[in-house]
Formats: C-alpha cells, structure tokens, sequence
C-alpha cells in the first residue's frame, strides 16, 4: 500500500470518527477521537474473536499501522507544526511572568519525574515477575515525563480559568517536550543505544547477518558461542550468538553501555537545548525579516510553512532540538512578528491558517493513538504495571510541581492560585509524545537481538499506553468537574 493510500484510509477515518463526535458525543475533539478510535479498535478484537471464521480485518489493519512509522510520523512530521501553532497563541510577556516555574517545571522537573518514575518501577517489576534493567526504566521515565495539554487547553479555557494558572500548562508544555526528548536522547546514550549512531551488527555483510540469524534460529547443542567467518576481504571475524553468551559477557556488555562520561551527556544537553533555542531565535529572525518586508499574506503564510519544514529538518540535520526551535521560532512570530510585521489581513489570515492545521494534525494523532492499541502487547501482566504506573507518575508529577511551587514561592517571595499544585499535576496530560518515544524505544531494543531486551520494550510500550489512555480519557475529562469543584471555573486570578 502507498503512502496516498494509507493517507486516504487515515483521513477517511479522522473525518468519520470527528463527524461522530461533534454529532453525538460532543466531547472535546482531541478526547472524543481518541476515545471513539479505542472503541473501533476494540470493536475489531470483539468481531476477530466472536465474528464469522476466515476473516482477516483485524490483520489487515494491524499491517496498515505497521506501515505508519508513529514514531518519525510525530517526532519528524507532526511535532514541529504543532509545537509552532501552539507557540504563536501564547503572549509573551505572560510567559516573561511566570518564567521561572515554567523553566524549572521544563528542566528540574523533568529530571526529577525521570528519576522517581524510573527508581520507582525498577524496584516494582521484579514483584511481577518482570526484569527490566534500570536504565530502560529510567528510558521510561523520560519517555513519560513531558506533559501534553493539547486535549485540556480548551477545557481550561471555557472554563474560564485563571490566565497564570493556564500559561504555567501551556508554557510548561511547550518547553518540556523539547527538553523531555533530549533527556530521552541523553539516556540513550547511556545505554548504548544512541538514535544517532549505527544499527546492532550493521558493520556485518549480508552474508554475515544471516548466518547470525541461522545461528539464532537453530540454537542446536554444542555449537560453540563463538564462531568465526571469512568476510569479503579475507579477514576472519567472530560472531557472537546473543543467546549463547555467559552471564559474566552479559554484565561485561552493559557495563561498556553505561561506560558514558558525564560531562558528554551534559554537553549533548547543552548542545540540543541551548543549540535549538539559538536556531529557533535565528529563524525567528529571518522569518520576522521576510514577512516585514512584504505585505502578501499568502507569501507570509508560506514564508511560516517553510520556516517549520525546513528549519525542523535543518534541526535534525545538525541534531539539536527541532521542539525547542519551533516553540522559539513560533513565539517570536507570534508576538514581535505579529505586532510588527503583518498587516490585519495577515494576522487573520495566518490565524486561521494555523489554527486549522493545529486541529487537522491533532485529529490525526489522536486517532493514531487510539487505533494503536492493535498492535500494543497487552497481557495481563504487563497491563497491569500499567495501571500500577498510572499513581507512580502522577507521584512524580505532584512530587516535581509541588516542589518547583514551593521553591518559587522562597525565592521570588509570590503567592500562587489557590490548589494550582493540585490542578497543574491532574491536567499534565501525557499524550503523542510519549508514545512515540516507547515506539522508538521497543524497535532499538529488539534489533539487540537480546529476548530480555525485547520483553522490555514490549512492556515499556504497554505502560506508556495505559498511562496515556487514563491520562487522556479519565484526567482529561474530569478535570474540568475538578476545577468548578475547587472553585476554580471562572475565577479571576490574583496570584501568581
């Protein structure tokens, strides 16, 4: 199947389970396709299970996700649109006022729900009979620690929320997912398992890899752990069989995985964040520049469709952060661009043009993330470290949020609305991000070619779903009874 006619089916999709819910649900658009895209799936396992023999539905739709990348989909297409079109609506200077909580809750706080997360499912798993090695359930940590309001921001704002209590969400949002997935990429590092580097045994030839593949497969006693072949220059070189090595070259493999100088992850942070924001403000600039000079909203709407494609892809090119350059490049646009460099007609125009792509995209991801249960892992067992991780991150969340508050609140000597803690930890929503992460996470693990590295990407990914699923459905949905019920719907905020 082509790339138009897996666009065609997904659109189709989008379009159908959207009508649904604005005529019978009338749920939040985000929620509700989500929500109806978990039903169709479910649907499709009840009729695999109870439907007419012969059929293959089910299989057919699994084949067509396994085609959609989730992972490059979001992280490479998706992200940076919607990363740029959120940033355009957010005003500076209430951003400029509650910089230090958003700072802190985008890099401290990150980090601090990574290392709770991680430590705490570490010691967990083993009382459910399940392995997984601590830095994979640091990975997950990482992987769940940005927080997506996409499906809450409307909530909050029909409900009249207090303005500094929204921007804190909103800002903190645009920043953590930037600095979540450098965090994730720094862990990776740490593992052996960096995005950037080569592939498991892609030094090997073809001949090479399929006799480490024969070697796998048939397993037969007494086949040395250690077998040599001649390569295509003569030279003899050794492949070892995963499955045949000792428990003393297991721990030998992940101490030379974790064998990372610090002040090199601590570069590579410096690096994606520090190397983002200084793009995004570069590109922000050229883009302001361009759109001053000229008054065709048409050209200027272009102008910012070539600032995201290109400038993404330029950020991935020199690996720095791609999500930190558009929220920069979209803030500046959205505000000393706007004010400075576009007539009325623009401002509209651009607008609206941004507005719809922003809907378009989230329909779509959130229909993807509903539709992607069909091929999670989901056994007993690993559901239920799921739920079991549902509490742990919202520990963490609180732990991370009430923290930042308490430190802002000593330093810069300012009040806060009232329950903003309670409120900031249950509309942290988590969401694409995070999914995508686990995805990309489950694929590097299995071409390891080690089972219990597979067994933990499967169990990742399933956590990272049930969390994202509740997340969603449950916090989403109920937190605007939560605010009405803290007095908070409506409320004209005082504080900070």
């Amino acid at each position: 199947m082509n790339f138009f006619e897996i666009t065609a089916i997904l659109i189709s999709l989008v379009a159908v389970l959207a009508y649904i819910n604005a005529k019978i649900l009338k749920l939040p658009a985000t929620i509700g396709l989500m929500l109806l895209a978990l039903l169709f799936s479910l649907g499709l396992f009840a009729y695999e299970k109870l439907g007419p023999a012969g059929h293959d539905l089910e299989l057919w739709i699994s084949n067509l996700l396994g085609q959609i990348d989730f992972n490059k989909t979001l992280l490479q297409g998706m992200l940076g649109y919607l990363l740029f079109a959120g940033a355009l609506h957010v005003n500076l200077n209430d951003l400029k006022q509650q910089r230090w909580v958003i700072a802190l809750l985008a890099t401290i706080g990150v980090l601090t729900t990574t290392a709770i997360v991680g430590t705490v499912i570490y010691y967990i798993t083993p009382l459910l009979g399940l392995e997984i090695k601590f830095i994979y359930c640091l990975l997950f940590g990482s992987l769940i620690a940005p927080t997506d309001p996409i499906a809450v921001l409307a909530i909050l704002k029909s409900l009249g929320a207090p303005k500094t209590l929204e921007t804190k969400i909103t800002g903190e949002s645009l920043f953590n997912d930037g600095v979540g997935v450098v965090v994730f990429l720094a862990i990776l590092g740490v593992a052996g398992l960096s995005a950037h580097g080569p592939k498991p045994n892609s030094h090997l030839t073809e001949q090479e890899k399929a006799h480490v593949t024969q070697l796998r497969e048939i397993k037969i006693s007494g086949i040395p752990p250690t077998t040599f072949i001649t390569s295509a220059d003569g030279t003899m070189k050794p492949l070892i069989d995963d499955h045949a090595q000792t428990q003393q070259e297991a721990n030998e493999q992940d101490a030379s995985h974790g064998d990372v100088d610090a002040t090199g992850v601590a570069m590579l942070f410096l690096k994606e964040t520090g190397g983002g924001a200084l793009f995004g403000l570069l590109l922000g600039l050229v883009g302001y520049w361009m759109m001053r000079s000229l008054d065709e909203y048409k050209t200027e709407i272009l102008i910012s469709l070539a600032m995201v494609t290109g400038g993404y892809a330029l950020c991935t090119a020199l690996h720095i952060s791609g999500p930190i350059a558009m929220v920069v490049a979209g803030l500046f646009i959205g505000n000393h661009g706007r004010a400075f460099a576009m007539s009325d007609t623009t401002r509209a125009n651009l607008d609206l043009f941004w507005e719809l792509v922003d809907e378009i995209l989230n329909a779509v991801l959130f229909v993807l993330i509903g539709v992607e249960v069909l091929i999670v892992k989901l056994t007993g067992e690993y559901v239920l470290i799921g739920l079991i991780a549902i509490p742990v991150v919202l520990l963490a969340r609180f732990i991370s949020v009430g923290g930042t508050v308490k430190v802002v609140k000593w330093v810069r000597k300012r009040a806060f609305t009232s329950h903003a803690v309670k409120v900031m930890t249950w509309a942290g929503l988590r969401g694409g991000i995070s999914v995508a992460l686990a995805l990309s996470l489950q694929n590097m693990l299995r071409e390891t070619g080690v089972a219990s590295d597979a067994t933990a990407g499967d169990v990742i990914v399933t956590m990272t779903y049930v969390v994202v699923v509740f997340s969603i459905l449950v916090q989403g949905l109920t937190v605007g009874r939560m605010m009405k019920r803290l007095g908070l719907s409506g409320e004209v905020s005082t504080g900070h």
